[in-house]
């Protein structure tokens, strides 16, 4: 039957009915691939959520500059005399109420007068002698540092470092000193320092700094070869 109504058609008809079907199945065919492509182009959805950062940073360093907890004593300069200080430069005194490398400052007497105390290693500095120092426990159990024998105290007075307020006291029924390297009392009167001096050397604090050298004079200029009488070229 579709053979038969295909030889009734004219020329151009077939013709026409054969570009009309070619393009159809093309069509179909072009809509398929772009379905199929498209599905397939699709991004795949990632299957992992990108990992966090790390909650636990590595460890800081600890204040104390490495944690030795070391105690040092050092020296500072006021007017010719030379005398211990802390490390950060607050004075330290002798009472010469001790006696025997043993503490007789407790209860009210070591309120105004704190024991400057060791928590780890004691280390000198300066003109400070390390052969000196060593440390008594207290009865509360605290080690506090001596030099020479003579336990250190702060003095509550002082507003911290460079000051001396408590040189020359006598509260508490004795005497309280400056301490020199020797590990002998101070008696000259001293009331403020330059905190840090004599780090390293026991020279005193504040020097000047050295002068800047002078510029270098400019080089002559090269004499002339070819000058037959000596001038400059």
């Amino acid at each position: 039957m579709k053979n038969s109504i295909v030889k009734r058609m004219s020329a151009p008809a077939r013709l026409a009915a054969g570009v009309g079907g070619a393009v159809g199945v093309g069509l179909l065919v072009a809509a398929c691939a772009s379905g199929s492509s498209s599905s397939s182009a699709a991004p795949a959805a990632s299957s992992s959520a990108p990992a966090p950062a790390s909650s636990s940073p590595a460890a800081a360093g600890s204040a104390s500059g490495g944690g030795s907890g070391s105690t040092v004593i050092k020296t500072a300069s006021s007017s010719g005399n030379t005398f211990l200080t802390d490390g950060s430069g607050r004075a330290v005194y002798l009472w010469v109420k001790d006696t025997g490398n043993a503490s007789m400052c407790t209860g009210a007497c070591a309120g105004a007068w704190p024991p400057v105390t060791a928590t780890g290693t004691v280390t000198a500095s300066g003109s400070a002698k390390a052969s000196d120092l060593s440390t008594i426990t207290r009865s509360d159990g605290t080690k506090q540092v001596t030099y020479d024998g003579h336990p250190l105290y702060y003095f509550s007075g002082d507003s911290g470092a460079g000051t001396a307020s408590g040189q020359g006291s006598d509260g508490f029924g004795a005497k309280w000193w400056l301490v020199t390297p020797s590990g002998s009392d101070v008696t000259a009167s001293v009331s403020s320092f330059t905190a840090g001096g004599s780090a390293g050397s026991g020279g005193s604090a504040g020097s000047a700094p050295a002068a800047p050298a002078a510029p270098a004079a400019p080089a002559s200029p090269a004499k002339s070869s070819s000058s037959a009488g000596g001038s400059w070229s």
